[in-house]
Formats: C-alpha cells, sequence, structure tokens
C-alpha cells in the first residue's frame, strides 16, 4: 500500500510539474524572447493578417511569384505530400501539365525548374528556390509595368541565403517577396491577389511529395 502512494504522489508531482510548470515557463519565455515567432510568424498588412510566413499561399495572377504547388491545396490542416513514386503515371502527369502552364505564362524563359512542377513534403513550404523565382521575374516585371531590374532587385534585397552557410540552398520567401512588390507597384484592387484553397496550378490527387 505504501509503494501505491508513492506511485501517486510521485505522478501528481510529474503531472504538475511537467503538464503544468514547464508549459507555463516555456510559453512565458517564448512570448519575452521572440513573441512573433511563438505566435506563428503573423503577417499583418495596415492591421489585416495576410497570413504567416511560415505557409505558403496560393498566388497564381501574372502579377505575382508564384510558390511550390501543393498536394493539400495550401490547407495547413492536412500537410504532406502523396508520396507517390518517380515513376508514378499521375505524378509525372501533374508534372506535364503544370510544366505546360508555366510555360505559356512565362513566354520565352524555357522549361520551368522542378521546384515549380513538384510539391514539397509539407505541401505548405513557404519558399521558393532562387532559379525558379528567377523563371518569373520577366513575366512579372511586364505584368506590374515595372522594370525588370527593379524586380531583380526586390529578389535580391529578399534572398535567404543557405543554412549556416553549407546547408540547403539560397531560397526567397514568396509573400514576403509579393508583399515587397505590392508596396512598390500596388495592382488595382479588383484584380489584387487574395490568396484561396483553390487557386493556382492544378492540385492533383497524385503529387510529389519531393524535398
Amino acid at each position: 500500500m505504501k509503494q501505491i502512494w508513492i506511485s501517486i504522489r510521485i505522478t501528481l508531482f510529474l503531472m504538475l510539474v511537467l503538464g503544468v510548470a514547464y508549459p507555463v515557463i516555456v510559453t512565458m519565455v517564448a512570448q519575452v524572447a521572440f513573441p512573433d515567432k511563438a505566435n506563428g510568424s503573423l503577417v499583418y498588412d495596415d492591421g489585416l493578417l495576410r497570413g504567416s510566413s511560415l505557409i505558403a499561399q496560393n498566388f497564381e495572377k501574372p502579377e505575382y511569384f508564384w510558390p511550390r504547388p501543393s498536394a493539400v491545396s495550401y490547407n495547413p490542416l492536412p500537410s504532406g505530400g502523396t508520396n507517390a513514386g518517380p515513376t508514378a503515371k499521375g505524378l509525372l502527369d501533374a508534372a506535364k501539365e503544370r510544366g505546360a502552364k508555366l510555360r505559356a505564362a512565362n513566354l520565352g524563359a524555357g522549361d520551368p525548374p522542378q521546384h515549380l512542377l513538384f510539391a514539397s513534403g509539407s505541401g505548405l513550404d513557404p519558399h521558393q528556390t532562387l532559379a525558379a523565382i528567377k523563371y518569373q521575374v520577366s513575366r512579372v516585371a511586364v505584368a506590374r509595368g515595372i522594370p525588370q531590374n527593379e524586380v531583380e532587385k526586390l529578389v535580391t534585397d529578399h534572398l535567404e541565403g543557405r543554412q549556416l552557410g553549407i546547408l540547403g540552398e539560397e531560397v526567397v520567401n514568396v509573400l514576403a517577396l509579393n508583399r515587397a512588390l505590392d508596396k512598390v507597384k500596388p495592382i488595382p484592387e479588383s484584380a489584387a491577389q487574395e490568396p484561396q484553397q483553390d487557386q493556382v496550378q492544378p492540385n492533383h490527387p497524385l503529387d510529389s511529395s519531393g524535398k
């Protein structure tokens, strides 16, 4: 009986320490040290919530840079890919269709980089590779009616380097870049992009979870 009471006291103690005290302390420290990240890295424009810098949004207007495709239609609740293999017919068909749409939208740019053809493992990658961004520069500049070198400068200003200088590759946060474009030259309100879950390049039942 004595051992039972000892076990109960230890259990209650650990519940209070690990289930109450520890989460409260961690939350308080996070709110003081880095409140923006602790609250989801939310992005606001004039007090209006535009999204999170950590979650991709669905841009398909020619005036905006497009993100990677998403197997979950950019819905953060069932995030993920479909794990389709490299020889899956549905995956190949999806890539071909996206490639055709991209070549039509970016005339003269050639074949699109693979990051514009295949979804990320989460379907919510907020970043795009530098090659994929450069592929779209001409289209965005023409659609916005601004010099191409000005768009290229914005891209350079938003370029994020490799982690620790060696890991991964240089990328650009698509939402941050598109917000910067709107500040340089806003598009008419009627044509303004409001990211939605059901736009952008077609999201096929089969998609890559390539990383």
